[in-house]
């Protein structure tokens, strides 16, 4: 069940903190920017949360442990790169759109959709201290209900 209700945790916390942070930067702006892109990378926490409680719940050694490495590596490259690259495509069409409406008549798109390192970095701390979290009130729940 917890490996199941991590990636939720992951998530629900990474974009709750996506917002705040953006709320502090922007202001009531920070509604138009939920989704894709921002600090912290919620793709990242969400796997980090899950690859590392699996890794700290049945030890890094196991199978689970290191397919979640793999699968976290991908994640990490394509909100990097691939990601990254339609952002920076949705910037340079906006741009044509604004010169030319004529020939782009349909509403701006999204420009923050990949993740710059540090956001990816915020990410994997989020997800190491949320696992950890998990891990030990996992240990020591049964400590207060039994």
């Amino acid at each position: 069940m917890l490996y199941a209700v991590a990636p939720f945790i992951g998530w629900i916390v990474s974009g709750i903190t996506k917002f705040l942070i953006n709320y502090l930067r922007f202001g009531s702006r920070a509604k138009e920017m939920v989704g894709n892109g921002g600090f912290p990378s919620t793709h990242t926490t969400v796997m980090v949360t899950t690859v590392f409680l699996i890794g700290l719940q049945e030890g890094f050694t196991h199978p689970a442990f290191g397919l979640g490495v793999a699968v976290t590596f991908i994640v990490i490259i394509d909100a990097t790169g691939l990601r990254r690259a339609v952002g920076k495509h949705a910037e340079a069409l906006n741009k044509l759109a604004k010169v030319h409406p004529d020939v782009f008549p349909t509403k701006p798109l999204r420009e923050s959709m990949g993740h710059t390192r540090w956001e990816i970095a915020g990410g994997l701390v989020l997800g190491v201290l949320l696992a950890t979290v998990l891990h030990l009130l996992a240990a020591n729940l049964p400590k207060f209900i039994g």
